[in-house]
């Protein structure tokens, strides 16, 4: 009996303790240089696992972002996840801890790692980073991280640089620089299976490139007429990667055109990452102009001469020249690329029907249309839509549509909403030149900071631990200071685009009108071109034109209205979705177009 009392209380001891566990998410993250470092996800994944155990914590979820940058949180969506479940989950679901291999591994810029720890603290869980030995728990855990983040953040700077060093090194010894073979080539590799990869011909794809190197140089052919001809002739794409298009289109055959690995030499720089303007820790990659970058010697074959590369580059200049109008010289296909295909979606441009009189000289008068991009496999992509849509009729009707759109009470409403937040462009610009000041000054406290944080004297400890402190406190407040400037920065810049977008800079929806229908039936087909460019986002359009003579199935306007109509409604329905609404065709027919019947007449004449 007294056995059995003490077996029950050490059971219900151990099952205390067992509810009273703390609970943890694990989170792993490599990039591309840092597996270099032998810092594998399963590596980091094995300590992570024998700390957990060690301090007794219970680990309930799992997280791994494999391949992905620490710039920023965008890129992970692992890590995103492992936020959004934090939210989600609640009281004894939610995690007490997420633990990490080192505080560079959670993230690597200073301002989002400290955001993403205070959302982390909102929700009561805390950052444990075991090679850091630091746990957020703690004041001094907080200052650490403050610290270690900035760290961080130089430290990814100077990988960076030290990558691109060492990638133009690569390039001037003729290598090839990582990533997946051009087209022509294919990645030949080590018996161990190491490095990146020799480029070698291959036979198959190199007889491609051939060909479109002899239609373009001795052929009248540009590059959309290379893809054609290859199209037409029964040429197909090898499919690579996750290529879902074997047919050839203009921009594949441009690429292999000014591409210089084919002559035999390796590029470097054809292509920078650039940071988006009025973004935070967001880049882009823009292509660089000819005489931008530099070309070397490669190791590898070559498929076509250097002659022929650089008379490919001469007739590229040559036809980049833009061609001047020779007839119709004051038209303009006004709705070009606004128009969407109602087969493929993709966009509609403008053609010409120009024909000579039978026995002269002269033409008949110009007749233009619009005509799927796709119906001439440019882009690769072929459709089947082959009706060519009158240019004056839709022109006509869906400036109508605009026109009667002016009247709709709550396209007043909206607009005059939107309106209120029209602020003046001068002074935001103004007051973005002073923040950027500030930033400046707070980027060069932080630098003398960090600076006089390395320079203390680990040895003398008394000294050393009050002036790290202190030290990292002023350090976490210029970093808190660094991304409230940020904030406010792309705060104002938004608005700025925001106004310059919409291009209405009207105190009212009456002087808008005014404006509007002052001018736009004296517009030229330029300006009309321009003016719809600028209001409307895109404009869809049904297969065949409806008993009633409307084409125009939907139009959604960059400023806060949208119509469309539908087939199967009956009656008035409005709903709002980001500043749009929706209308019947109904509606359309009784409050937005004339109610004009259209008359069609067939004349004989006779000498």
């Amino acid at each position: 009996m007294y056995n059995s009392n003490i077996q029950v209380h050490i059971w219900r001891k151990w099952v205390g303790k067992m509810a009273k566990r703390l609970k943890c998410f694990i989170y792993t993250r490599v990039s591309t240089e840092m597996q270099l470092d032998g810092y594998s996800l399963e590596a980091q994944k094995e300590v992570i696992e024998k700390e957990a155990a060690h301090r007794g914590m219970r680990i309930i979820g799992e997280y791994s972002d494999e391949g992905k940058s620490g710039k920023n949180i965008k890129g992970r969506p692992e890590f995103q996840k492992m936020l959004a479940d934090i939210a989600r989950l609640k009281g004894d679901e939610r995690p007490d801890y997420v633990i990490v291999f080192k505080l560079s591994r959670f993230g690597r810029n200073a301002a989002d790692t400290l955001n993403s720890l205070q959302y982390m603290e909102d929700y009561g869980v805390h950052l444990l980073c075991v090679k850091d030995g630091i746990d957020s728990a703690g004041a001094t855990g907080k200052l650490m991280i403050s610290v270690l983040a900035a760290v961080a953040e130089i430290e990814k700077e100077n990988i960076k640089e030290q990558t691109m060093a060492g990638r133009e090194q690569k390039a001037r010894d003729g290598k090839w620089n990582g990533g997946f073979a051009p087209y022509g080539y294919k990645l030949e590799y080590t018996a161990e299976g190491k490095g990146k990869g020799e480029l070698m011909i291959d036979e198959g794809e190199a007889e491609i490139i051939k060909l479109i190197y002899d239609k373009f140089l001795h052929t009248d052919k540009g590059v959309a007429g290379v893809a054609k001809w290859l199209n037409d002739n029964g040429y197909r794409k090898k499919l690579r990667q996750n290529g879902t298009v074997d047919r050839f289109s203009a921009s594949f055959v441009k690429g292999i055109i000014d591409n210089p690995v084919y002559m035999g030499k390796i590029a470097y720089g054809r292509r920078r990452t650039e940071k988006i303007d009025g973004t935070r820790n967001e880049f882009h990659i823009v292509k660089q102009a000819k005489d931008s970058y530099e070309i070397y010697d490669g190791n590898h074959e070559a498929i076509i001469t250097e002659e022929m590369w650089y008379k490919a580059q001469a007739k590229r200049e040559i036809n980049a020249f833009k061609r001047e109008k020779v007839y119709s010289l004051e038209h303009e296909h006004v709705l070009s690329a606004l128009v969407k295909c109602p087969v493929c979606g993709a966009s509609m441009y403008g053609v010409v029907n120009r024909k000579k009189k039978k026995g002269s000289e002269e033409f008949y008068t110009d007749m233009f249309y619009y005509l799927c991009k796709n119906r001439k496999m440019v882009s690769g992509h072929l459709c089947d839509y082959k009706k060519h849509i009158r240019q004056d009729v839709l022109d006509a009707e869906v400036e109508a549509l605009f026109l009667h759109m002016l009247d709709d009470a709550d396209f007043e409403k909206e607009f005059n909403k939107k309106q209120q937040y029209s602020a003046d462009i001068a002074e935001l610009h103004e007051k973005i030149m002073r923040l950027e000041e500030s930033k400046s000054k707070e980027e060069t406290k932080k630098k003398r900071m960090l600076n006089k944080i390395m320079a203390l004297d680990i040895d003398d400890e008394i000294v050393y631990e009050t002036m790290y402190n202190e030290l990292s406190q002023c350090l976490q407040e210029i970093i808190h200071n660094i991304a409230v400037i940020d904030s406010e920065i792309m705060k104002a810049k938004m608005s700025i685009e925001s106004v310059e977008a919409n291009q209405l800079m009207f105190l009212s929806v009456d002087d808008f009108k005014k404006t509007v229908l002052g001018v736009i039936h004296d517009l030229s087909s330029a300006e009309k071109k321009e003016f719809f460019n600028g209001i409307i986002e895109r404009i869809e359009i049904y297969p065949e034109r409806l008993k009633n003579g409307r084409q125009v199935k939907s139009i959604k306007f960059k400023i806060p209205a949208m119509f469309s109509c539908t087939d199967e409604a009956n009656e008035f329905e409005r709903t709002y979705n980001e500043d749009a609404y929706t209308m019947s065709e109904e509606m359309i027919d009784k409050y937005f177009l004339p109610q004009e019947k259209q008359d069609e007449t067939v004349v004989l004449l006779s000498r």
